[in-house]
């Protein structure tokens, strides 16, 4: 996986957000808690990143990833009992939309951080 390191280091700070809130907040909680530990490693970061959607050359929407990491790295957080596989499309969407090769998807909602990497087949670099 390219960025191997880059995923390494966002697992960590997510697991160190789990290993102290545990489950069972709301995912902005965790989203504020994930940025900090992302700055306390030195990790550049947009949260809430807008990103257009266009259809045949039109744009006709928005969605905002919840962090776009050192801005070739998406990464979208949940807080549910299970992942499912809507959060998967909407996470490999993302990555689609703006052209991102990988990313994660990280769920606290479990009582084990669960998370899964991403990665655009039709990227093109």
């Amino acid at each position: 996986m390219k960025h191997q390191d880059l995923s390494y280091a966002i697992i960590g700070c997510a697991m160190t957000v789990h290993q102290i809130l545990g489950n069972g907040f709301q995912e902005v909680i965790y989203q504020r808690a994930l940025a900090l530990e992302l700055e306390r490693e030195g990790i550049s970061y947009f949260r809430e990143f807008e990103m257009p959607i266009f259809y045949r050359g039109v744009q006709i929407g928005k969605r905002r990833v919840d962090f776009l990491i050192e801005g070739i790295f998406s990464v979208e957080l949940k807080a549910t009992i299970e992942l499912e596989n809507i959060h998967l499309a909407q996470g490999l969407n993302y990555l689609e939309i703006q052209n991102l090769e990988n990313g994660l998807l990280i769920n606290f909602g479990a009582r084990s951080l669960q998370y899964k990497r991403l990665l655009n087949k039709k990227f093109s670099p």
